[in-house]
């Protein structure tokens, strides 16, 4: 008994996958004109080149929706993903040990730290 998908696959030629023919060769590779990489200044400059419909996307303007998931906190001290907050000094921490240091490091670097991760600096 022969059901109509084995039909549907027996009328379609079998071609083998790209990745396995052997004599697939990249179109990078077939010419002799080697392509210079472009950085993100010359991109951007050639988009502003061009006239693009209002509704086109690209590297200059690109708005993206706020994201649902909460931002990731890291460690101010080592930068590892940080799930505790020292309520004295407002410092992220990520293990115990980390929290002695935080305990011990003196008012200005903690104020220094706070104003590199841009929070309010409470402490004073």
């Amino acid at each position: 008994m022969v059901t109509t998908d084995d039909t549907v696959e027996e009328k379609e030629e079998k071609k083998p996958p790209v990745f396995k023919n052997p004599e697939f060769q990249h179109t990078a590779f077939r010419s002799s004109k080697k392509r210079g990489w472009r950085n993100l200044k010359q991109i951007i400059s050639l988009e502003r080149a061009y006239t693009w419909p209002s509704e086109a996307v690209h590297y200059s303007s690109i708005d993206a929706p706020p994201s649902f998931t909460p931002a990731k906190k890291y460690s101010d001290v080592s930068g590892l993903p940080a799930n505790y907050t020292d309520p004295l000094t407002k410092l992220r921490f990520a293990d115990s040990s980390e929290f002695y240091r935080v305990r011990d490091l003196p008012m200005d670097i903690v104020n220094g730290l706070l104003e590199l991760r841009k929070a309010n600096s409470i402490v004073g």
